[in-house]
């Protein structure tokens, strides 16, 4: 897969040809003044339980923390 670059003055011009490219899985930077600023890239599907298991959260996360966490005392 190739970079695309393109000039944002252009890109305006192109926009939904540059949208069709990234829907089929191409990423462009968009650039001012040969600078890149931006990247266009596709949204990967993200899929539910994928990482089910892998986080905990520990059974005090919701309990107020002490006077000291709020005051910078040890």
């Amino acid at each position: 897969m190739a970079i695309k670059t393109i000039e944002v003055k252009e890109a305006e011009k192109h926009l939904k040809e540059l949208v069709t490219l990234v829907t089929k899985g191409e990423h462009i930077v968009l650039s001012e003044n040969n600078t890149p600023i931006a990247q266009l890239v596709p949204i990967s599907q993200r899929v539910a339980g994928l990482h089910a298991g892998e986080i905990w959260t520990s059974d005090d996360f919701d309990e107020h923390l002490p006077e000291q966490f709020w005051i910078g005392e040890k």
